[in-house]
């Protein structure tokens, strides 16, 4: 958002931006209590936990918010799988990458035996688990999501030496059903669903926003119950709306958002009939 933009509405960043400064972020709290979790128990005893929902309903928000207050915790190194596509040999290399571990993928066993090493010793020496946040599960083979369970235990499966966390959409949980992969569904500790917003909780998100930003009454109050009957439940949806909403008001220099406003961008125009000519005329 440029300068100019902000200073017309009094803004301190643009509320509807998917690049929010964390303190900013809405957190209901159900997602709060799931954060917590993670933050105190989980990190130290390890294993999995999953984050699904649909597509816009805050589950990469919720591995951001996770990941920047878990750094603030002393002793705690936080991965990220950023390909999660990979096949084993590239996902063995990007747990070197992000482990500094030095690894040769042609050699699979001196790979899992280095990593397990290095997570033994982290544990010993902190007793707190590496976390490893991983978007877009469901796009992980089955193949590297068992071997991800195999690397994550020791002693028998008794020691966790991960604190692993994934989020993906419902082909994840459709995943986790097949018979290759109940033994990982199975060992999942925290589980959080995004479900659909309430119409309260799109509104309560939409007044956090504009108020952490700077302008609480930027947008009237009847373009936001506007806008959240029309976000279908759904936060991408609201802020998506929102933002296009805002652009067009800066390029009006429009000192309030409105209902009006809302009508003029988002309602389509009526196409005229078209008349076919006489024949024969």
């Amino acid at each position: 958002m440029n300068q100019k933009l902000l200073a017309l509405y009094g803004l301190k960043w643009n509320p509807f931006s998917p690049e929010l400064p964390s303190e900013a972020i809405y957190v209901p709290a159900k997602i709060e209590d799931f954060c917590w979790r993670i933050e105190h128990s989980q990190v130290r005893e390890g294993g999995f936990a999953m984050i699904s929902g649909d597509p816009g309903s805050g589950k990469s928000v919720i591995l951001r918010l996770l990941a920047e207050r878990i750094k603030k915790l002393p002793d705690i190194t936080v991965g990220a799988i950023n390909h999660p596509q990979s096949n084993l040999a590239d996902f063995y290399r990007e747990l070197g990458d992000i482990f500094t571990v030095p690894l040769r993928p042609s050699n699979r066993w001196g790979g899992f035996k280095a990593l397990r090493e290095r997570w033994l010793t982290h544990l010993e020496s902190s007793r707190c688990r590496p976390v490893l946040l991983i978007d877009e599960a469901q796009e992980m083979t089955t193949q590297v999501l068992s071997e991800l369970r195999l690397l994550a235990s020791a002693r028998f499966d008794s020691q966790s030496l991960l604190c692993i966390i994934m989020a993906g959409d419902a082909r994840l949980n459709e995943k986790l059903r097949r018979e290759e992969l109940i033994p990982l569904g199975s060992r999942i500790r925290t589980r959080l669903a995004t479900e659909f917003a309430s119409r309260d909780d799109l509104l309560a998100c939409l007044n956090h926003l504009m108020a952490g930003a700077g302008n609480a009454s930027m947008m009237t109050v009847q373009l936001r119950h506007t806008l959240c009957d029309h976000a279908a439940g759904n936060y991408r949806i609201l802020t998506t709306l929102a933002a296009e909403l805002l652009a067009a008001a800066a390029q009006r220099d429009l000192p309030v958002l409105d209902e009006k406003l809302y009508l003029e961008v988002f309602t389509q125009p009526s196409q005229p009939t078209q008349r076919r000519a006489a024949s024969g005329r």
